[in-house]
């Protein structure tokens, strides 16, 4: 599977928030959006890429982009995640129907998880700029998305 590729629109999706509430390709039209797509909740490099995320995270607001973490835990789960590590990117969930949205972007791995992956999505809703870690224990760096944002 590959990740969506830029310049292909974004696909439809569906997925859960913390309050009960859903994200669409709808909602985050007319603004830049970056979807992390991350394995598992709690995990070393998940653990260690949020928190590297969210001590930049004003500087990727300063470039009008809003940041979301993505997999497939529940979001009960994420939502204990994000508390214990005290980070402000919020968690969407792809747990049901699991790995469906993360199979429209090209990032389900065959073992029912996020690959770990980046996607950024214009406001027209456009898919700018993406990128696949070569394995999901890699940690892609802050700079990736800067330079996804600036491409």
């Amino acid at each position: 599977m590959t990740v969506v590729q830029p310049g292909t629109p974004a696909p439809e999706f569906s997925l859960a928030r913390g309050d009960g509430g859903t994200l669409t390709l709808d909602d985050i039209k007319g603004q830049t959006t970056v979807f992390v797509f991350y394995p598992f909740a709690f995990s070393p490099v998940c653990t260690d890429q949020l928190n590297l995320y969210e001590e930049v995270l004003d500087q990727f607001r300063d470039q009008g982009a809003t940041l979301y973490g993505v997999s497939c835990d529940s979001t009960w789960s994420q939502t204990a995640f994000r508390e214990k590590l005290g980070v402000t990117i919020e968690q969407l969930s792809d747990f049901e129907p699991k790995g469906a949205v993360c199979r429209a972007f090209g990032v389900l791995h065959e073992g029912g998880f996020p690959e770990r992956a980046l996607v950024i999505v214009d406001p027209d809703g456009i898919v700018k700029w993406s990128y696949q870690a070569p394995s999901p224990g890699d940690l892609p760096g802050a700079n990736l998305i800067f330079d996804g944002l600036a491409a």
